[in-house]
């Protein structure tokens, strides 16, 4: 049930009627101020009425008399309509329409050429919906009791004007008009007519004959009407009905609409129900009732003896005893329609926003929170509301204060969940899914640092995974008041970021290294140490890379090692010298290594010094594994490698820091020194032959048959002059094996005949078993094939003289009188030779001049075709 109106007497009987017991009320008009009563014995009441407020805000109704005047007439009135631009009043008497002056209350005579009356009558209605724009007429529809028509009239000051007659199928009982559109009570059904065009549309049947039907017009070409069963329905200009019917009684005698609410009588009491949701939401008991009316929205009500005005609860109250009542969706539809239906100027003092803001609450207290959150963002809730029921999430520099009066109940969420604590961590979820959604919204503007302070804090007490996500973008957290909640709830990585947002890195990386340290306990990160590295490579402030850099490497100085490798050149991060960092690291040999490694061989810098530095340091290691008893050798390999792939690869580093070494020797060409480091004092034997292959790849194959001779004798010498066989790293053995090994991998680089006149007479035929194998396959392909060449050389040497001979087939002449192209002399004898075009030349000129040229063989194999 809700309250939305209350009955206010507005005449009372004694004021009506005095002590005559038998007059009653007929028909009621009111006009502003202005009350007009018909009576049943042909008088009209005119009373003054004015409205009381009390100073608790309860209005009442003042009635004062003016004047009664009986119109001479034996018959009840039956209706009154005031046309106040006319000052008439137009009464219907007897079955008799006339005018009465509104003041005086005398019956207005007829203009001359014209009357001001209509006969045979039964019933009419004003146009309050005019077609015409006369404003000093009145436009009005008739009902006649001998004829099945519906007259349209204008109503002038002192006359009346047929100006439409319209007609219907059957004899019309009842009529509202609006425009063009009759809405008319037959005696079957109830149909809209437009008199313009005489269109019509049946709406619904209806037996009038059995119970009193209502026309009522509620808005612009929209009507109300009694239905069978009890219901009321609505109906445009169109014949369709856009609202859905209210179920009220059998018994209606008047209704009408006082927005939201369909008000209607029966013989003994009033119903209001709602227009938004259909529903009964106020009865109120009214005997001997008959008259319901409203006049510009004020209901009128009236019994036979005395008349009351139902006066409505302003919406806001009855939507706030709505929501105290905890009806918050009946409280929305409520405000809803009056938002849509009543000028926003009146709507402005319901303070709709604040509807909104209270009915979420209500949900929130109901766990409801979808609906909470949807009411809230619609109300624009100011969100320090809600984050006020938590104690102590605002800081404590905020300056809100709670609404006055108050959006909600509840001191706080212990008092909203009455001590159930899953209700609260229910209701805080809530929270930091919705602070979370508005904390860049405009809900925020003006209270971001409450709203990110207040989800900080949340974040922190519910260990929830976007609080990192939080301090590393955009925030407003307050430090004095994030700091000792962080540090409550041991979130000490993120009171790191809260301090690097807030410009004091050295305090974040204090706090960083003492969780990694130990001394502070904060799982957040496992890789926090590598965190923290990270920070160092993109920190801007100098000063605390070199801090901190000492730490990180003791640490782990592979990983420390990347504040200097790893560290992004950019305009906000000055770079670090790398004479600068390779000074600092000269405490840190590891790192310093790692460091002059990115610098040669990853960032590819071209300074010797850094070439020279990392080779020394690559030979140191390699120096510091041979002096460890027992050899670890497999890092002996593999730093042998790098220093071996630097030397190689760099141009860079001064040789006289790496005379001892054996590339170096090889890129001298000293190779004999090379290899007698590689073979006596390593004793790498496959380094040796590496070298080898490395220093003849781009030399010819009697380079590289060269190369393996020369390691070949270095295996066979043994130990050096000067040096002991423990001093060498071990017996000749070895050596010979590895010269073994040698001839049997690389025997086709050898000169088989050469290698045998080397090698000691006391060795096993056996062992260089692979070796001959491949020399003698060797030699016999070496001799066949050359065979096979001379042979082919000496076919194409005949086929080229055969050919030579074609050419030459004429014979050449010599004689006494030719001399010799070489001497000059003339020929005596026929023996010459032919040179080259045929010319002569004496046999021993010719002879001469091979022992002379190295042309030989050419001027022999000529001769021997002259």
């Amino acid at each position: 049930i809700v309250k939305a109106f209350e009955l206010v007497p507005a005449v009372e009987r004694d004021l009506l009627m005095g002590d005559k017991a038998r007059i009653n009320i007929e028909c009621i008009e009111c006009c502003g101020k202005h009350l007009y009563v018909g009576t049943n014995d042909c008088f009209i009441h005119h009373f003054l009425l004015d409205e009381v407020t009390s100073s608790k805000g309860k209005l009442s109704y003042s009635a004062q008399k003016l004047l009664h005047k009986y119109l001479g007439l034996k018959k009840p009135v039956a209706e009154l309509r005031a046309a106040s631009a006319l000052e008439r009043l137009i009464v219907l008497c007897d079955g008799i329409v006339f005018l009465v002056d509104m003041v005086t209350l005398e019956t207005v005579p007829s203009a001359a050429g014209g009357g001001a009356k209509i006969r045979g009558v039964t019933a009419f209605c004003i146009n309050e919906n005019p077609v015409n724009g006369d404003p000093f007429c009145v436009e009005m529809g008739v009902l006649s009791s001998k004829r099945r028509t519906v007259q349209i009239y204008m109503v002038y000051e002192d006359r009346v004007q047929l100006v439409k007659e319209v007609t219907t199928p059957e004899q019309p009982c009842a009529v509202s008009v609006d425009g063009y559109f009759l809405c008319l009570a037959l005696v079957t059904q109830y149909m809209i007519l437009n008199y313009n065009t005489g269109v019509s549309q049946d709406l619904f049947p209806y037996n009038s004959e059995e119970k009193r039907p209502i026309v009522k017009r509620i808005g612009r070409e929209e009507f109300l009407l009694a239905a069978p069963g009890g219901l009321g329905m609505f109906a445009n200009a169109e014949g369709v009905s856009q609202r859905a019917p209210v179920n009220w009684s059998e018994n209606v005698v008047g209704a009408t609409v006082c927005f939201p609410y369909v008000v209607a009588l029966d013989e003994s009491f009033i119903t209001i129900h709602s227009m938004l949701d259909q529903q009964l939401k106020q009865t109120l008991s009214f005997r001997d009732g008959h008259i319901l009316q409203d006049f510009e929205g004020k209901v009128i009500l009236a019994s036979t003896k005395a008349v009351y005005v139902l006066v409505p609860l302003p919406l806001e109250r009855q939507i706030q005893d709505l929501l105290a009542s905890h009806r918050v969706e009946e409280a929305l539809t409520l405000t809803e329609g009056a938002q849509r239906n009543i000028p926003k100027d009146k709507f402005q003092v319901m303070l709709h926003k604040r509807i909104l803001q209270q009915a979420g609450f209500i949900q929130f207290g109901q766990l409801q929170f979808q609906e909470a959150k949807e009411h809230f963002r619609k109300g624009q809730l100011d969100v320090r509301e809600l984050i006020s029921l938590c104690p102590l999430l605002l800081p404590a520099s905020s300056s809100f204060t709670r609404c006055h009066p108050p959006l909600h109940e509840f001191a706080d969420l212990n008092h909203l969940a009455q001590g159930d604590q899953e209700k609260v961590l229910r209701c805080k979820k809530f929270l930091i899914s919705y602070l979370g959604e508005v904390r860049s919204t405009e809900v925020a503007n003006g209270c971001k640092e409450d709203v990110d302070t207040a989800l900080l804090k949340l974040y922190a007490e519910q260990d929830h995974e976007s609080l990192l996500d939080l301090l590393a973008s955009d925030n407003a957290c307050l430090l004095a008041d994030s700091v000792p909640w962080l540090e409550k709830y041991r979130k000490y990585f993120a009171l790191g970021l809260l301090y690097h947002y807030n410009g004091q890195d050295s305090a974040a990386l204090q706090l960083w290294i003492r969780v990694v340290n130990g001394d502070l306990q904060d799982s957040t990160r496992s890789d926090l140490y590598e965190y923290i590295v990270d920070f160092l490579c993109s920190c801007s402030n100098v000063d605390l890379v070199w801090k901190y850099a000492d730490w990180a490497l003791q640490k782990d100085h592979t990983i420390g090692v990347h504040i200097f490798t790893k560290r992004p050149v950019g305009k906000d991060r000055p770079e670090l010298k790398p004479d600068d960092v390779v000074t600092y690291l000269g405490k840190h040999s590891q790192a310093l290594v790692l460091y002059l490694e990115h610098l040669v061989l990853e960032r590819k810098i071209q300074k010797e010094k850094f070439h020279t530095h990392l080779a020394v340091l690559y030979l140191e290691r390699v120096l510091s594994l041979l002096s460890q008893s027992p050899t670890d050798e497999e890092q002996l390999t593999r730093a042998r490698e790098r220093l071996q792939a630097l030397l190689r690869e760099s141009n860079l580093y001064r040789a006289q820091f790496l005379l001892e070494r054996a590339t170096l020797y090889g890129k001298l060409e000293e190779h004999d020194k090379a290899l007698h480091i590689l073979v006596h004092k390593l004793r790498d034997f496959s380094s040796a032959e590496a070298f080898c292959l490395w220093a003849a790849s781009s030399r010819d194959s009697a380079y590289q048959q060269q190369l393996f001779h020369l390691l070949l004798g270095v295996y066979l010498d043994g130990n050096p002059p000067g040096e002991s066989q423990k001093a060498a790293g071990g017996g000749s053995g070895d050596l010979e094996m590895a010269a073994v090994d040698l001839l049997n991998r690389h025997g086709e680089v050898f000169d088989a005949v050469r290698v045998l006149r080397m090698l000691p007479e006391g060795w096993s035929l056996q062992l260089l078993r692979p070796f001959l194998g491949r020399a003698v396959r060797a030699s016999m392909h070496a001799c066949r094939t050359s065979q096979i060449a001379r042979g082919l050389a000496q076919s194409e040497n005949l086929q080229l003289l055969h050919d030579r001979l074609k050419e030459r087939k004429k014979p050449i002449f010599v004689s006494e009188k030719k001399g010799c192209h070489l001497c000059h002399n003339t020929f005596s004898e026929p023996d010459v030779v032919c040179l080259p075009g045929g010319v002569p030349v004496h046999t021993h000129c010719i002879a001469q001049r091979i022992r002379d040229s190295p042309t030989k063989r050419q001027l022999t194999n000529s001769s021997n075709h002259t």
